[in-house]
């Protein structure tokens, strides 16, 4: 039955791959297999703790599973989510640029994580990959791939951003010459604090309404970065991990943790659009730091190892720069 199976769903992604028509199903086999995968190392490289799996229902329709990692020996918290949704009407986050898709319904589907670690030289990292589909009378349907991923340091090094951009830019090398500096620019525009001026960590990759490469095209892209995540990631948390902190750069952490939530909660437009749409509170919220603070007025001490973080919160050409 198994073999069955296997060989129906292969030629089911064949079909749908030839015909370049969007099959939800073909996505929601890959992004369960990534899930599984990135779960997989996390907990090795871990080597302490094993991620809480929370099976869900949605009430309008879907639902999804969500595994955090508490207090483990690397990652204070770790968090990554499966979900496919659906809905009748589309909330106003997902319309506010798309007013004829008001009333539609819709299908969502992604994979979303973010890495707490708890040793302040190893960064912070967030990462989804998503597929959306929405069908309404009288339009065609509509549907994209969006995703990404990027990098939250407490403390920088520059072999670890060039690391960092190196592998993005191999996900996107298939598809263009200027793709990885198309993504990489939009992720420097929507990972961006306005009222603090800066960019949340050092960007990586942001790509959102994509098809226009056709179902097939956008669907390897998709794939290649959602790939690459752990070749970006897991190099720079084995260089960082075993590094000895104190007290201080602790503070420092979670000061600047603050700032991640301030994102979150303020602009992230995945956690709007799951609070509007009635989706599982706590997946959502997954995504934030079990532990942060916020310091008035707070500033570093000129030429300190805090203070060099400033250089890299702004948008730069770090593969000329380093490279």
């Amino acid at each position: 039955m198994e073999l069955i199976a296997t060989m129906f769903s292969l030629s089911n992604r064949i079909q749908t791959m030839m015909s370049n028509v969007p099959d939800t199903n073909v996505v929601i086999a890959y992004l369960r297999q990534l899930h599984d995968r990135i779960t997989d190392s996390i907990e090795k490289i871990d080597g302490g703790a094993r991620f809480r799996c929370d099976a869900w229902t949605r009430p309008e329709g879907g639902g999804g599973e969500s595994r955090v990692l508490s207090q483990g020996a690397l990652f204070e918290q770790a968090g990554i989510n499966f979900s496919h949704v659906v809905g009748s009407v589309l909330p106003p986050s997902a319309t506010a640029a798309r007013p004829e898709l008001a009333g539609a319904t819709w299908i969502a589907t992604g994979i979303s994580l973010v890495f707490h670690p708890r040793n302040p030289y190893v960064p912070t990292t967030h990462a989804n990959v998503r597929f959306f589909i929405a069908e309404k009378p009288g339009i065609k349907t509509t549907w994209w791939f969006g995703g990404g991923f990027d990098l939250t340091p407490y403390y920088a090094f520059d072999h670890d951003v060039l690391h960092w951009h190196r592998v993005a830019q191999q996900a996107c090398e298939p598809f263009g010459a200027d793709v990885y500096t198309k993504y990489k620019e939009e992720c420097d525009k929507y990972f961006f604090l306005k009222h603090r001026n800066e960019t949340r960590g050092i960007g990586g990759l942001f790509f959102d309404d994509l098809n226009k490469w056709g179902f097939e095209r956008s669907f390897e892209f998709q794939r290649s970065v959602g790939d690459h995540f752990l070749d970006a990631y897991l190099p720079i948390v084995e260089r960082r991990k075993d590094i000895p902190y104190g007290e201080r750069e602790r503070q420092f952490q979670l000061y600047r943790r603050g700032r991640y939530v301030e994102f979150n909660l303020v602009y992230d437009r995945g956690t709007l659009f799951g609070l509007q749409s009635n989706g599982r509170t706590e997946s959502i919220l997954m995504s934030m730091p079990p532990l942060a603070r916020w310091e008035y007025d707070y500033k570093p001490e000129a030429e300190s190892s805090e203070a060099l973080l400033n250089k890299y919160l702004t948008p730069r050409d770090w593969l000329k720069e380093l490279g």
